[in-house]
């Protein structure tokens, strides 16, 4: 059930770590893949929209781990995902004789993604009380890479590289709460996506749901949770002072 915004989150003493979606919940991978793309292809003579090749990559994103998750391919670290996407999206929009070390420096602008505002100040307030670890289907190096550039504390980095699977399947939620010696139901998952706090849910996670209702565009992300969650916050420093942190 979700608490009433503002209320108390008295009802889970139990939790002793936080592990959070990365991806439109902490960074905005929209804005700053448009951004990247268009710093790194308009001085080589390439216009288009750039949020809609952003939109694009994205779109190629579920697609690519799901040739994963069903065994069609083994274990592939993101960034290798990403680059195979990038390529589809290149074709997509007719960008032609781009050079190798273009293509590599853009498939790395998602290590350059940014945070929200309120991302780093809000984990740090939790970290005062809590455990900390993405539990991101991006690769290790890549969250150290937006850690350092977003000052975000962690405590260990977790998610899909750890557990050589992607979310939504279990293992993945389940392994980030054996890493911390936690029992399934003493951590709490953080998210955007009402789809990635039900398969938390599921795996015995705890959950909470952060409002980021300009993730995809203007209104076009998630102002609240479509599923029942522990949590509903509208940002990281709200759910700091809904977990007394």
């Amino acid at each position: 059930m979700t608490h009433p915004r503002g209320g108390p989150a008295a009802a889970l003493p139990g939790v002793r770590a936080l592990v959070f979606d990365v991806f439109g919940t902490l960074v905005d991978w929209r804005g700053s893949i448009a951004r990247e793309a268009r710093e790194l292809l308009a001085p080589r003579g390439v216009s288009l929209d750039w949020p809609a090749f952003a939109d694009a990559w994205r779109g190629q994103y579920q697609p690519a781990m799901e040739e994963v998750r069903s065994g069609r391919i083994p274990f592939s670290k993101l960034d290798v995902l990403h680059r195979r996407n990038l390529e589809v999206v290149l074709r997509q929009f007719a960008i032609r004789d781009l050079d190798e070390a273009t293509r590599v420096q853009l498939n790395l602008a998602w290590h350059r993604l940014d945070a929200w505002p309120d991302v780093a100040p809000g984990l740090q307030r939790l970290r005062e009380r809590f455990r900390i670890a993405p539990c991101s289907n991006g690769n290790v190096s890549l969250m150290v890479d937006l850690a350092r550039r977003n000052g975000l504390p962690w405590d260990a980095i977790l998610g899909a590289e750890f557990a050589r699977d992607y979310k939504p399947k279990a293992a993945v939620y389940q392994s980030a709460a054996e890493a911390f010696d936690c029992a399934p139901k003493e951590v709490m998952m953080v998210a955007a996506h009402s789809d990635d706090l039900s398969a938390a849910a599921r795996a015995g996670l705890c959950t909470a749901h952060v409002a980021r209702p300009d993730e995809k565009g203007p209104g076009r992300g998630e102002s609240g949770p479509s599923v029942p969650v522990d949590i509903a916050a509208r940002s990281l420093l709200e759910l700091a002072d809904r977990l007394g942190a």
